[in-house]
């Protein structure tokens, strides 16, 4: 089992859509698709209005997507072509909570495939992309956080949005990795679905240690 995480450093960057991308793009690896939400108190915390990301009896859940119509994220994956779809929403900060649980449930996938930077805690993954939007100002403190971590970058073309609008962000943490710069749509090139190929394949044959918990 090969494991790769997309993080990115805020919402609207296009998480959603590159591992979409990349589901389709590989479906021969049979991925097991999770993302992850986390809300606060009842809220959610993209928006801050009332949604269904909260959970009325604990912490904690995960449901297993079976729509496959693509309307939500969950059900894009499965459009994408996903063997299987989890959607794990926790508490801000309780994430540690759901993660044996996720962990059993990904015993016997093919490969996984999970958006989020906070399961980086959690995971020791065999690639870790992360999105970044120069467009975007808001930079979250675990993608700062997992910046080291990354094994290539996705980066927006800050020609078509005027230019960076990030304070006190610096790169140098990834200043020696890969950087695969795109102009949505597309949100993934040929250049990115090869990198993570050979990503896979590179891990694919070995005994992952991922869904153990990070030292």
């Amino acid at each position: 089992m090969a494991i790769v995480v997309i993080g990115g450093h805020s919402r609207s960057v296009g998480k959603t859509s590159v591992v979409a991308a990349l589901i389709s793009a590989l479906r021969e690896y049979d991925w097991t698709a999770v993302k992850i939400t986390q809300y606060g108190h009842g809220v959610c915390s993209a928006n801050g209005a009332p949604c269904d990301c909260a959970t009325d009896d604990h912490s904690w859940a995960i449901s297993e997507e079976k729509d496959r119509g693509g309307v939500s994220d969950t059900s894009r994956f499965l459009l994408a072509g996903a063997a299987r779809a989890l959607w794990v929403r926790t508490e801000q900060g309780r994430l540690a909570e759901a993660m044996p649980a996720l962990r059993k449930r990904l015993e016997h996938s093919g490969h996984v495939i999970v958006e989020s930077n906070s399961v980086m805690k959690f995971m020791r993954p065999d690639l870790y992309l992360t999105v970044l939007d120069p467009g975007t100002e808001d930079f979250k403190n675990s993608a700062r956080e997992f910046l080291d971590r990354a094994g290539a970058v996705i980066l927006h073309d800050a020609s078509k949005t005027g230019g960076s609008a990030w304070q006190g962000v610096s790169l140098k943490p990834v200043a020696e990795r890969p950087v695969f710069r795109i102009t949505p749509p597309p949100y993934v090139t040929p250049e990115i679905v090869e990198f993570v190929r050979r990503s896979v394949a590179l891990h694919a044959t070995a005994d992952s240690s991922a869904l153990r918990a990070s030292e």
